[in-house]
Parts: C-alpha cells; sequence; structure tokens
C-alpha cells in the first residue's frame, strides 16, 4: 500500500523537467533562438543559433539568424510545447506557425545548428543545409556554442 501511495504521488507531482504546457501567441524574437509570448522567454529546443554579435567569416550570421527567426514569427500565432526549463528560467519548446516548425527551418535555412548535445532531433536538417550550403554553411564559422566559449575564456 506505501509503495501504491508513493508511485501515485510521485505521477501526480509536477515534473521540475517537463511541463508540457501550451504557450501561444503573438512572439517577438530575441535572438535566433529565443522568442518571447506574452512576456515569457522561450528557448527554441534542440538548436542552437548564432549568437547576435557573432560573425561567420563576412556574414553577419548572428544578427541573419534573429532577423529569420523575427520573419519567421511576424504577425503569426506562434504555438509551442513547452518541455522543460532551462537554467535561466526560459521555457524550452518546440514551436510552430502554422504547423511549421521554427527550430526544423532555422536550421535548414543555415541560422542554427543541431544541439546535439539536448536533442538529435534537427540533425538529418543540419547535413542538408551544409550540403545546400544554406547560410553559415556558405562560410567559415565557428560553432556557437565553441563561440560562447572562447568569449568565456573556456574553450
Amino acid at each position: 500500500m506505501r509503495a501504491l501511495v508513493l508511485a501515485f504521488a510521485l505521477l501526480a507531482a509536477p515534473s521540475a523537467f517537463a511541463s508540457n504546457a501550451t504557450i501561444s501567441g503573438p512572439a517577438q524574437a530575441v535572438d535566433g533562438d529565443t522568442i518571447r509570448i506574452d512576456g515569457r522567454s522561450i528557448r527554441i529546443e534542440g538548436v542552437d543559433a548564432f549568437e547576435r554579435r557573432q560573425s561567420c567569416g563576412a556574414v553577419a550570421c548572428g544578427r541573419e539568424a534573429a532577423a529569420f527567426t523575427e520573419r519567421f514569427v511576424a504577425g503569426a500565432l506562434v504555438v509551442c510545447r513547452q518541455t522543460d526549463t532551462d537554467r535561466y528560467g526560459r521555457a524550452v519548446a518546440t514551436c510552430s506557425v502554422g504547423g511549421r516548425d521554427l527550430g526544423k527551418a532555422l536550421v535548414r535555412a543555415g541560422w542554427a545548428l543541431a544541439y546535439v548535445k539536448y536533442s538529435r532531433a534537427y540533425v538529418g536538417d543540419e547535413a542538408a543545409a551544409r550540403a545546400a550550403r544554406a547560410g553559415a554553411w556558405a562560410t567559415e564559422f565557428t560553432p556557437p556554442w565553441q563561440w560562447r566559449a572562447e568569449r568565456r575564456g573556456t574553450s
């Protein structure tokens, strides 16, 4: 009986890792892989976009990533399915507009990489972007996670 009560309590308790909440509404791009809906910051799951100040050769790939995301969400109803919360308190979610996945579109356009540290969902999309030399793949670049580490001095 005690085991049954404990099992029920664990199932009924809200998870600190995944809420499966739906967040929707008009959105604004914060940067390439973060949007804001109704004042709430949402980190796009499974991708790592180039940082706003990051350049890829002669291309301002960080600004391009942010601009891509802004165009993607502009004037649209954005629907996000939260799967986690990151260490900064942002919701981590897959987001879409009209059924079109923002993470997939970012990676396919070459303005974000599959963030395999957290997900393998977009590995095939990254390979397609690389083959097409889309976005940053048309030039030399440092992966965003490495670029951030170099700025912190922790490469």
